[in-house]
């Protein structure tokens, strides 16, 4: 088991953030006879997989409604994968979106980089 401050280490996050997950019930950590938190293997993959969630922009009420189905149980596995399969579109229309724009960046540098090699001699 782990303390707040050691899963905190352990994924990156701010014991804040822990504490916020916990209130917006992304995370329900164990608690011990002192009433501390305590944090398990399951927490810490759980807790990584939500981090992984919001770099790709999920909302945190969309990580906190696929918790709820997931802790609802297998019957809400076609909810999940309808919210999983959502969230997919959207990355994969933010991937468009960034291999557009890095094109331009791209074309923008190699002509700043043409200017100034031509400048330079």
């Amino acid at each position: 088991m782990y303390s707040i401050g050691e899963t905190a280490k352990l994924v990156g996050l701010s014991t804040y953030t822990l504490r916020y997950y916990e209130k917006e019930k992304i995370i329900t950590p164990h608690r011990n006879a002192n009433g501390e938190r305590e944090f398990d293997e399951q927490h810490i993959a759980w807790l990584r997989f939500v981090i992984r969630l919001k770099a790709t922009q999920m909302p945190v009420a969309q990580i906190r409604e696929y918790t709820e189905l997931f802790l609802a149980g297998e019957h809400t596995a076609p909810q999940r994968v309808e919210l999983l399969q959502n969230h997919q579109a959207f990355i994969q229309e933010q991937l468009q979106n960034l291999t557009s724009v890095e094109s331009e960046l791209q074309y923008k540098i190699e002509n700043y980089e043409k200017l100034i090699a031509t400048s330079v001699k």
